[in-house]
């Protein structure tokens, strides 16, 4: 089972993401089991100051350097933790594969102008961005982090197979998919799809994926090809 801990100064935004749809089924299936912190509780003054200004001045405040280190050290050994940064690597498929193996994930909201350096240097062991956006706080970022990390681990997702054939599993993006009914206002179902024939829906799933990232993706299939190459021996 994967453990998640979650230090924030706004453990509420967390209640709706964590009790809904797949985490919410995750977690009852003891597949994960996640705990949001509030950094307040590590702080030793009456309004519970989790932020300062900044050395050297400056617009803004920074996030203090003690609650976190105070709450890292309360949560048990062996843990990985993680900080959303505009410093850190884009978060992608690969590294959701990644934090799925993980067996304690430990993630630290920031928030203001930033975080005290130190817990850069000396705390984190792994940062990632979701974008080059800006968001005011890490929570949203965390969030997303989470959703695509536990839907990997086994036993959630209840077809396998599904999981196989979305976007970014092999390096493109999925195949166009359809539903009833197969005529909407003259829109039409592809016939091949109704045809039954499982080798020819392959084959058209497969070319289809492959247009689609060629039109909207290219990118990916740099990275496909990429990694292909340093896979050869």
């Amino acid at each position: 089972m994967l453990k998640i801990d979650i230090l924030t100064l706004f453990p509420k935004m967390f209640d709706g993401p964590l009790s809904e749809s797949m985490i919410r089924l995750a977690q009852k299936k003891k597949r994960v089991k996640i705990k949001v912190h509030d950094l307040r509780r590590w702080t030793h003054d009456k309004h519970r100051t989790c932020d300062d200004k900044p050395f050297g001045g400056g617009p803004g405040m920074v996030m203090k350097i003690e609650p976190i280190h105070q709450a890292l050290q309360a949560v048990k050994k062996g843990r990985h933790v993680v900080m959303l940064s505009p410093r850190g690597k884009q978060f992608n498929h690969q590294t959701a594969v990644k934090l799925s193996r993980k067996k304690h994930l430990v993630f630290i909201c920031g928030h203001y102008e930033g975080v005290d350096e130190r817990v850069h240097q000396h705390l984190v062991d792994e940062e990632i961005s979701i974008g080059d956006f800006i968001l005011t706080g890490g929570e949203l970022p965390v969030m997303c982090v989470i959703d695509a990390t536990v839907r990997l681990l086994p036993g959630v997702l209840g077809n396998h197979e599904s999981l196989e054939s979305e976007s970014f599993y092999k390096g493109h993006l999925e195949y166009p998919q359809y539903t009833r009914p197969h005529d909407y206002q003259g829109w039409k179902v592809p016939e091949v799809l109704r045809s039954g024939v499982h080798e020819t829906i392959a084959a058209w799933r497969a070319k289809e994926a492959w247009r689609l990232t060629k039109k909207y993706r290219r990118d990916l299939l740099k990275l496909s090809r990429d990694r292909c190459r340093e896979e050869k021996p």
